[in-house]
């Protein structure tokens, strides 16, 4: 979520709450700004703003809530702007989840673990450690995650696989392996059939030398089996 969708976030839920001045209120205490900074900001007195948090104000416009979010946003920002990167950060990790292993384990027996097939480079698994995976919700990452988070999804050890989900024929997710400068150990595409992968994601497999695997396994039981290691 960028500071774009952090504004309209804010400000939605304040317009649609039954109590809008509670809501502002709740907002201004996640920023951790006072009233009196508020109120200087925006150029009224503090009880003003208490006025509308108590809701003994009638029900703020959109021009007091468009100043009210833009206050909150600002202040954040000369301040490092640390609330709204914890926003961005929370959302970016609804798209991916970053699991580490206590030991490593080869290529073979973690295909084995998660019953996968092997479409792509298999006589590259045996070489291939894995230290960890990454549930990665393909259609999310490669639409709304900022390319600045991508090494996020690395977690401590690039030497780990790539578990794409929602994947229609597995093209986009090896093209933005292509174009990145860390490689994962391994790609799994979640619930695709081999035949339905497209053709020039199987030859980036083979330029960067990426064992590629398919599996039917149920997400649960795939993070039940790799929990164990």
């Amino acid at each position: 979520m960028g500071v774009e969708g952090l504004r309209s976030k804010i400000a939605g839920e304040i317009a649609l709450s039954e109590t809008p001045g509670g809501t502002m209120k709740k907002w201004r205490e996640i920023f951790g700004i006072t009233q009196a900074e508020l109120g200087e900001f925006l150029h009224i007195s503090a009880s003003t703003i208490s006025d509308y948090e108590g809701n003994r104000r009638k029900s703020p416009g959109i021009v007091v809530v468009r100043r009210f979010v833009e206050a909150l946003l600002s202040l954040d920002k000369a301040r490092g702007g640390q609330v709204a990167q914890k926003f961005s950060e929370e959302d970016s990790e609804k798209f991916f989840e970053v699991h580490e292993f206590a030991s490593s384990i080869g290529g073979v027996d973690f295909m084995k673990l998660i019953k996968g097939k092997p479409i792509a480079n298999e006589e590259l698994l045996d070489k291939k450690k894995v230290y960890g995976y990454t549930l990665i919700n393909s259609i999310k990452v490669i639409l709304d995650l900022p390319s600045s988070d991508f090494p996020k999804l690395y977690g401590a050890m690039s030497e780990r696989a790539f578990v794409f989900t929602e994947v229609s024929t597995g093209r986009s997710p090896m093209v933005v392996i292509r174009v990145s400068q860390m490689k994962p150990s391994i790609v799994v595409l979640h619930e695709l059939n081999d035949k339905e992968v497209d053709k020039l994601a199987l030859k980036i497999a083979q330029k960067e030398q990426i064992p590629v695997l398919t599996t039917n396994m149920p997400l649960d039981k795939i993070a039940a089996e790799l929990k164990k290691l």
